[in-house]
């Protein structure tokens, strides 16, 4: 039996051990997206490889080759992304930024073999994903002390409880993991510096727990949770003269959408087209927040129930109902971004009322305004919309993460899951 298991586990290992080496993967992208389409000139297609426009195409292939990778390996370190949303988004940005260094320096290049590189480049790194990694399920040894049951209720991932410290039982697994505040026997602490040594990854449960659920489980404000309580102020700054620069630019493009909007809510419903309500910005400030408006004129009544959208709300309208799903109704905070009150990716800004509720209710909430409040957020694109306090609850554990992560790399996953939500409508109401 023991002889069918190792069997059984080489072959398994083996399945893995050519498709998901990003070495081989990185290897085939240069092979595809930069070499194929440079030996195809002359043998078969009119031209020569060693002319200036084909040797500087086989360039800025091979650029957009390592550009698309690095910035796959930096996004993929993140949760709740699948590989497949990375791949097109990724050789977008690498050859991109090829084609702008040609357009800008007007240096000669070959425009078929730009595009074949993208195509080809992008055809491989797809077929990697369906026939080696969308396969592959991560599997994690797991050392037997301390607060590590919970890892069970994890989806997605083969956990592998071990009985013995010994390396070889490991064997097969992806990483380790181990509570390193309990109090572990010594075989065990001998057991993770041996595995250290042999340079196998070893996560502290805690810090697994966040990478893979996408959320920071709310205990006690203090630095043990979250090292420094400010984000990184370097960024923070620079994220909002990027937030204001891009909205400059979006701008004239956006507008006439923003007017064939308005017209449809005016002529679908009475009342104006914009909606603002007073909600609570970075610092706990008041700032007032732009929308298209989606639903019928309130009534007067409970206000904290009125700042609500229930499911299937009666008091949309048919017009907002498309705005909501397709988050087209946010649009007009554009203008809040470049009044410096907002970002284009942070936790989303409550209704005053509501913000005050959640403060009295919840320990700490009033931390998620260490950030500027976003369009779009980490919560929005895993939660989607909550209302009612046990709801929040969570959803402050999904803000709490991002100011944990607080990073460009974390702000572009988040912008990529937030294409697929407009897409889908997931979490609208």
């Amino acid at each position: 039996m023991e002889v069918v298991a190792k069997q059984q586990s080489l072959r398994r290992g083996g399945s893995r051990s050519l498709l998901t080496r990003k070495r081989f993967q990185f290897a085939g992208a240069l092979v595809f997206g930069a070499l194929l389409p440079w030996s195809l000139r002359g043998p078969i297609l009119p031209g020569s490889l060693t002319e200036a426009a084909s040797l500087n195409a086989l360039a800025g292939n091979v650029v957009a080759v390592i550009v698309a990778f690095w910035t796959r390996l930096s996004i993929e370190t993140y949760p709740g992304i699948r590989r497949s949303y990375v791949i097109l988004p990724s050789a977008l940005t690498g050859h991109g930024i090829a084609i702008a260094w040609f357009l800008l320096t007007r240096f000669p290049y070959d425009r078929l073999a730009l595009g074949l590189g993208f195509l080809l480049h992008v055809v491989w790194l797809y077929l990697v994903y369906m026939y080696g990694e969308r396969k592959v399920r991560r599997r994690i040894a797991v050392v037997p002390y301390g607060a590590v049951d919970h890892l069970q209720a994890i989806d997605g991932v083969e956990w592998k409880r071990l009985q013995r410290p010994q390396l070889k039982d490991a064997r097969g697994c992806d990483a380790i993991v181990a509570d390193f505040s309990a109090d572990l026997p010594d075989e065990w602490e001998a057991f993770l510096a041996d595995a250290a040594l042999a340079s196998r990854i070893v996560y502290q449960v805690k810090q697994l727990s966040e990478s893979l659920s996408g959320r920071v489980e709310l205990e006690h404000l203090s630095e043990n949770s979250f090292g420094s309580l400010l984000p990184a102020r370097g960024y923070f700054y620079l994220k909002g003269l990027i937030d204001f620069l891009f909205a400059v630019m979006v701008l004239p493009l956006v507008l006439p959408l923003m007017a064939l909007v308005a017209l449809a809510i005016r002529l679908d419903s009475s009342g104006p087209a914009l909606f603002r309500q007073t909600r609570v910005g970075h610092a706990g400030r008041r700032i007032s927040v732009y929308k298209f408006r989606t639903m019928l004129a309130l009534q007067a009544g409970d206000a904290r129930r009125s700042a609500m959208t229930g499911a299937n709300d009666a008091r949309v309208t048919r017009v907002g109902r498309f705005l909501r799903t397709s988050r087209i109704d946010e649009l007009p905070q554009i203008f809040n971004i470049l009044k410096w009150e907002m970002s284009w990716i942070g936790p989303r800004p409550e209704a005053e009322i509501l913000s005050v509720w959640y403060t009295n209710e919840i320990p700490f909430y009033r931390y998620r305004h260490v950030v500027k409040p976003g369009i779009s957020g980490w919560a929005q694109v895993n939660q989607g919309h909550v209302a009612e306090v046990d709801e929040v609850h969570r959803k402050l554990q999904y803000d709490f993460y991002y100011i944990k992560y607080f990073s460009p790399w974390l702000d572009l996953l988040i912008l990529l899951r937030t294409i697929k939500t407009m897409l889908t409508g997931f979490g609208s109401r």
